[in-house]
């Protein structure tokens, strides 16, 4: 098995300002919030029990994610949520996702999970077929106009 192309790394105060200039392509900005407005989120949301990293395909941040790591209410009390998952445009196209969400996958179901949660909001251009791919299925759950998802994960 080779290792991981991208690895995970805190955002500190030496690599805020790199993460924060990733950018989606234009026509997804309408699914996915930008990495300073999901730091704010985090910052005004700690009952969501937030979790983020960067994504580093080498030295490089390359993209994000962010997610609600077992809250300890809510409807996702318990629960691992990706709330953001951004891959910059330039880095697009090239299993960056596929590959962070294997990394996130793997964590959750380190801590125990037998399922990871996601949403989407749906559109033309939506991230549903990437999320399809990789597994994911939709609950019948509607969370604030967005299309709940779940990724089972298979017993040990």
């Amino acid at each position: 098995m080779s290792p991981p192309r991208v690895h995970l790394r805190e955002i500190t105060d030496a690599n805020r300002e790199a993460v924060r200039a990733l950018r989606v392509r234009r026509e997804q900005k309408q699914f996915v919030a930008s990495v300073s407005r999901s730091l704010k989120q985090a910052a005004q949301s700690p009952e969501a029990n937030p979790w983020y990293r960067a994504v580093y395909l080498g030295d490089e941040p390359v993209g994000f994610v962010m997610l609600s790591w077992k809250p300890p209410t809510g409807p996702y009390e318990g629960r691992h949520f990706i709330w953001r998952l951004l891959v910059d445009k330039h880095h697009q196209r090239r299993g960056i996702g596929r590959e962070t969400l294997s990394q996130i996958a793997a964590l959750v179901r380190a801590d125990g999970a037998t399922e990871l949660l996601t949403s989407y909001d749906p559109g033309d251009g939506e991230p549903w077929p990437f999320y399809q791919k990789f597994g994911f299925e939709p609950t019948g759950e509607i969370d604030d106009g967005e299309i709940v998802l779940r990724l089972v994960f298979p017993d040990r």
